[in-house]
């Protein structure tokens, strides 16, 4: 008798993180985990795994991506040649986040972090799209991933902001002053709001980490879901084929619509990185 296909266990294969990458069912690399390093009271593993490797790739073709247009641009010019085709294209998209995302949320000052900006923009998109790459992997569909990623983010927002209002304007961001107050209360009620203060600004990272991983896994879920169905209805008689017409051309649909969610994603992510950069810009 046939054993039934375990949908389950098949999703979770395609989407967990592991210590091996390859094509099935032609080759898998396999590597060991290497031994726990214990720092004072912490016990970490630096052993990297398949999204490490997939974090790799993005940031190689964001580096060759940027080098080759750069130097595709720069011999346009010595020919006092029009941007065209790569070229061009990259361009325009560096000029939107640049102009449309980062001055546009941050003001004036938001030339200086447009290449954070853009390098989010670009690192979140290749990494998204490789998880539609059949063998590949999203690592964005890892929490831990887009965690550090809204991080990193975090300590760009908050030096940011301490670096331009100055160590007591930066303390206005969490004790706030407000006017009209007197007595007691100018003390007491920015004590009282410091905690909501503090806990605002752990909640933007937590909501940029949570909406990437949530995104990028629940499609990658429906699509394994999908090709599930056809494992599920193989064994009826007359019916199957068509069953497996139907769910291929719902995958292809679901595909083009994680493509577009791959993009706007990548958009989402950096346009609110710039926005949170732009409100600690100003003392509150």
């Amino acid at each position: 008798m046939m054993q039934e296909p375990n949908i389950g266990e098949m999703v979770m294969h395609h989407t967990a993180d592991a210590y091996a990458v390859g094509i099935e069912p032609f080759f898998t690399i396999h590597w060991n985990r290497w031994p726990d390093v214990h720092l004072g009271p912490l016990t970490v593993n630096f052993t990297p795994t398949k999204h490490v490797v997939f974090l790799v790739v993005a940031a190689v073709l964001v580096f060759l991506t940027m080098r080759l247009a750069g130097k595709s641009l720069e011999r346009q010019r010595a020919h006092e040649r029009a941007p065209k085709g790569f070229a061009n294209a990259i361009e325009a998209m560096v000029l939107f986040v640049r102009d449309d995302m980062a001055i546009a949320n941050i003001g004036p000052e938001g030339a200086k972090y447009a290449p954070y900006i853009m390098a989010l923009f670009f690192f979140i998109l290749y990494a998204n799209v490789m998880g539609l790459i059949p063998h590949a992997a999203t690592p964005t569909g890892n929490l831990a991933v887009t965690s550090a990623l809204a991080l990193v983010t975090l300590g760009v927002v908050e030096i940011g902001g301490m670096v331009k209002l100055g160590l007591k304007g930066y303390l206005r961001t969490i004790f706030p002053a407000v006017p009209g107050l007197s007595g007691a209360w100018v003390v007491a009620l920015p004590i009282i709001m410091a905690p909501i203060e503090v806990i605002g600004k752990l909640v933007k990272p937590f909501a940029l980490a949570v909406r990437l991983f949530g995104n990028m896994t629940a499609g990658h879920f429906v699509i394994l879901s999908l090709f599930g169905v056809i494992f599920l209805f193989g064994h009826v008689q007359v019916w199957n084929w068509g069953i497996g017409g139907i769910t291929a051309l719902l995958v292809v649909g679901v595909m083009c619509l994680e493509l577009f969610v791959a993009l706007l994603q990548a958009y989402v992510f950096a346009l609110l990185s710039a926005v949170f950069i732009g409100l600690m810009q100003h003392e509150h």
